[in-house]
């Protein structure tokens, strides 16, 4: 009643997949009685086989909520319409153990269910999953109760959300008067508002005449308006309050002022022995199983049944498959809090003896936590704890890392208070803390990951674990990046014995030594860790350690002068993975190798490399990790040729499936040079402010600093701030020792000639000089450098009013060589500025051709306006395309012409599906065709293939 502005914002909501909508609403204020009924709308108007409904909630079993609960709901739904089988078929290589750990009929989970490569696996299965189920049909997900989401629950939610595949429309449900500022998902929802498809829709109180429109659909009459009136002052408009009020359609007495006396006034007209065991079902959370509670009641199930009859017919309590809820969790935790002391004890202990008794009455998986919950309760430290170290394996196994640190949390709070719990739990307290620091790494709770390592070194005298809990603690200071973390590696190697060879010595080495090879200080010394380590791994029989030394050492060795050399050893590296390596080694190698190439000018060769290692990321569930950082390795020579809607396109995938601190860094940058060279300023401004934001000062890697310094270089030129540019150049040279890297000095000297030629002036002339001195020392290795190099000679020779032909000419040959349009054509500009009318025309038409094809406007612009300077037509670019089409969308148009479904267009191109459906969007927009068919014929019409 009185939501039909409602229900027309959830039918506009459907007509425009994919869209996701946060419904909130205080309790009982109707979230769940309007999501229904939009549901039966749809049945209605589609039949049963035009969209498909998912429904899944969240549980507050205990404090910490139960992980992934909704999904597996979901699924278990799925299950019941499509069987294992059906679900099977839409899972990558037909395998369902990465969904294994949400629901048991799927087998069970992966060895490594406990690690974060299982995770991302999960996220990923579950949104392919739901990828595949909206190509037939429109997809309908919705999570109600979203309040109780646990931290793995709402990460999944942000995940899917963010990335939300077409055809799915997505509601969440909440209680929106219980997140108060701390709520944790608060900032989720804040955070998924900015998301252009997400809408938010809060549902109010209802106003008077759709509570008189409710009391007599409930009554089936009218109401005496004195009543009603009484009614809509107590209820203050809420549904759910209005329907506990109304009853049997008779008030009794004088009613309760606040919302708990309204809910036990409902309760209190069931029979006193229905009362009894709704009272006891209260103190096992929102939903319980009716095995459990007969278990618990000592009642046969025709007892149990004809007890509980009442309360069903009643809508205290409905029947949800083989459990029983409480028709709002309101109403639980008013009965729940009506319980006396005494009653509270028993009633959640009894609950535990029945679970220690039999765990099978609840879900697989589910016994561990709820005992530590009904333990903990009831003060029973020893069973708390206890319940708590299982729950926090199991929680582990299933990937939810954030609820093992929470169960783990609780074990290192009661051991205190247990006297022997260190002969109960089989483990010290130091081992405990291993395990917290391990989860809150995997968690990113990185914080408190110091802060349990802090602890667990000052407890500990055994070096060799110190050695290790040193290296947990430093991988976690990777993340922060903080200055220290070598300091924690070179104790750690220290402390753990070099006689006799050991695994743990080898994985301290091998860790210092990956750290080091990347500081150009540190080589030397790598060189001979990584010698050792891989000495001890060979002699220990582990294959990792073994193939990461190796790695080690080929980055150690590396000369720029000979990249096939370095791409062997990698191989050789990739032979020793395959006695049983960790899926790392394989990673490793795509991502060295596309770095390697890419640093040599061999684009195509880099971005192949860097293809596999996305599709072995994907294969072994790292798309979020190393999928992320390969990401970046292939958008950085696809920069270099010139496919910048590509780049973009990976760029903002990446970004949604936030990637570490590094990743950032470069994928920001990537975003901040397209929109400098396309002349979308502002921007390029946003790229920087989040380079700076996401850049650790302590930071010592080239990387981090010369390519951001470059763009910020090249901005200032872009918007015409030249003393700008030259305080970066003047900042450049003061701060960065340009000579030390030559990959990635020559680009920065290139620019800051450029940023000195535009100024002109003393003070350029001056960072000029300084700027020759830094070139004269760095030395030129590749050709990719070389061509570099040239463009600092002609910039600075442009600077000094002595530009020249025959230098400009010879690096625009170097970037055709090499296969980068935009330096070419900027190249060939300058080339045109320094020659005669006839020498210009043929350099300016080619320069124009090169920036069209890229979308470089203000180079365009210029060459444009310099043809017209010298009276010389640069005449029609070739590529230009009727229908308007972008290169990208010639792409995509290639694969709707050889049959390919969006999702499989997304894998071919290693976007998002979402992107690809815009893609194909715009592509029929533009051809002006009615379907795929009509483009398909389109595109051989055109060539396009």
């Amino acid at each position: 009643m009185g939501r039909s502005g409602e229900l027309a914002f959830l039918d506009a909501a459907m007509e425009e997949l994919p869209t996701a909508l946060l419904v909130g609403g205080e309790a009982g204020v109707g979230k769940s009685r309007l999501i229904r009924e939009f549901l039966q709308r749809v049945r209605q108007r589609r039949g049963a086989e035009g969209a498909l409904a998912l429904i899944g909630a969240c549980h507050q079993i205990s404090a910490e909520g139960l992980p992934y609960a909704p999904f597996s709901g979901v699924l278990r739904r799925l299950v019941r319409q499509i069987g294992v089988e059906g679900v099977t078929a839409l899972l990558p290589g037909g395998s369902p153990r990465g969904l294994a750990r949400l629901l048991p009929e799927f087998g069970e989970p992966d060895t490594e269910s406990g690690t974060s490569t299982a995770r991302t696996r999960l996220f990923d299965h579950v949104l392919l999953l739901f990828e595949r189920l909206a190509e037939d049909r429109p997809v309908i997900l919705v999570i109600e109760d979203a309040q109780w989401a646990e931290r793995s629950t709402r990460d999944l939610l942000s995940y899917l959300i963010g990335n939300l595949p077409p055809g799915v429309l997505a509601i969440v449900a909440f209680r929106s008067d219980e997140l108060h500022r701390t709520h944790p998902l608060r900032p989720l929802v804040a955070d998924l508002d900015r998301i252009p498809w997400v809408r938010r829709l809060e549902l109010d109180r209802l106003p008077r005449r759709a509570v008189a429109e409710q009391a007599r659909s409930i009554l089936g009459r009218e109401l005496d308006p004195r009543l009603l009136d009484r009614i809509y002052e107590r209820s203050e408009g809420n549904p759910l309050f209005v329907e506990a009020l109304l009853g049997d359609g008779r008030i009794e007495g004088e009613l309760p002022e606040s919302l708990r006396d309204l809910m036990l006034g409902a309760v209190h007209k069931l029979p006193e022995e229905t009362q009894e065991i709704l009272r006891l079902a209260s103190a096992g959370g929102a939903r319980v199983e009716h095995a459990l509670l007969a278990a618990v009641s000592g009642l046969d199930d025709a007892a149990l049944s004809r007890v509980l009859r009442p309360a069903v017919s009643g809508n205290v309590v409905v029947v949800d498959g083989e459990a029983y809820s409480f028709r709002h969790a309101l109403l639980r935790d008013a009965v729940h809090g009506d319980l006396l002391p005494g009653e509270h004890a028993r009633s959640h202990a009894r609950f535990a003896e029945a679970l220690e008794a039999d765990p099978s009455l609840v879900p697989p998986g589910r016994a561990p936590a709820a005992l530590a919950f009904h333990w903990y309760s009831v003060h029973d430290d020893t069973g708390a704890l206890v319940s708590a170290w299982k729950a926090a394996w199991v929680a582990k196994e299933a990937a939810a890392s954030t609820e093992s640190l929470q169960m783990l949390d609780r074990v290192l709070d009661l051991w205190k208070k247990v006297p022997d719990a260190q002969e109960r739990l089989g483990v010290d307290h130091t081992s405990v803390l291993e395990a917290a620091i391990e989860a809150a790494n995997v968690a990113g709770e990185t914080d408190r990951g110091i802060a349990y390592a802090r602890e667990a070194l000052r407890e500990i005298d055994d070096p060799v674990r110190a050695a290790g809990i040193l290296e947990q603690r430093a991988r976690i200071k990777i993340k922060l990046g903080d200055a220290t973390v070598l300091d924690d590696l070179h104790e750690a190697a220290r402390l753990v014995p070099a006689h006799p060879p050991s695994l743990p010595r080898a994985r301290v080495l091998s860790t210092l030594a990956q750290r080091l090879y990347l500081m150009p200080s540190g080589r030397d010394e790598a060189r001979a860790l990584a010698a050792e380590a891989l000495a001890m791994a060979r002699a220990v029989g582990d294959a990792t350690v073994e193939a990461h030394a190796l790695i080690t050492l080929a980055g150690c060795d590396f000369d720029e002068g000979d990249a096939e050399r370095h791409v062997a050893a990698l191989a050789e590296a990739v032979r020793v993975s395959e006695r049983g390596a960790a899926d790392s080694v394989l990673l490793r190698v795509a991502t060295n190798e596309a770095h390697v190439l890419e640093g040599m000018g061999e684009h195509e060769r880099a971005a192949a490399a860097a293809r596999r290692g996305i599709e072995a990321a994907g294969r072994h569930g790292q798309a979020r990790t190393s999928g992320s950082f390969l990401t970046m390795n292939l958008a950085e020579p696809l920069f270099a040729l010139g496919c910048w809607d590509e780049v973009l396109e990976l760029v903002e995938h990446a970004l949604e499936l936030s990637p570490p601190r590094l990743t950032r860094i470069s994928l920001h940058w990537l975003i901040g040079c397209v929109a400098v060279a396309r002349g979308d300023l502002d921007a390029a401004a946003d790229a920087v402010a989040a380079l700076d934001t996401v850049r650790a000062s302590s930071s010592s890697l080239v990387q981090d600093f010369f390519p951001p310094e470059r763009l910020r270089m090249d901005l200032r030129v872009a918007q015409g701030d030249l003393p700008g540019a030259l305080d970066v150049v003047d900042y450049v040279l003061k701060e960065l020792c340009l000579c030390a890297s030559p990959r990635y000095g020559w680009p920065v000297l290139a620019s800051a000639a450029r940023a000195c030629a535009e100024a002109g002036g003393e003070r350029a002339a001056g960072l000029l000089g300084e700027l020759r001195g830094q070139a004269s020392r760095t030395p030129v290795r590749v050709r990719i450098q070389q061509a570099y190099a040239l463009v600092f000679h002609a910039e600075a020779a442009r600077a000094e009013g002595r530009s020249s032909q025959s230098e400009w000419d010879a690096a625009a040959a170097e970037w055709k060589a090499l296969g980068e349009p935009y330096s070419e054509a900027y190249a060939l500009l300058r080339a045109a500025e320094a020659a005669g009318k006839e020498d210009a025309a043929a350099r300016l038409h080619r320069a124009a051709e090169l920036a069209h094809s890229v979308g470089a406007q203000p180079l365009l612009e210029e060459i444009e306006t310099r043809a017209r300077r010298v009276r010389v037509s640069i005449g029609p670019r070739s590529g230009d395309d009727s229908f308007g089409l972008t290169p990208r969308e010639r792409e995509v148009l290639r694969l709707i012409a050889e049959g390919r479904s969006n999702r499989e267009i997304a894998g071919a191109l290693f976007i998002s599906a979402k992107t690809a459906s815009v893609h194909v969007s715009n592509i029929l927009t533009k051809l002006g065709v009615a379907g795929r068919g009509e483009a398909a014929a389109v595109a051989r019409r055109l060539g396009v293939g």
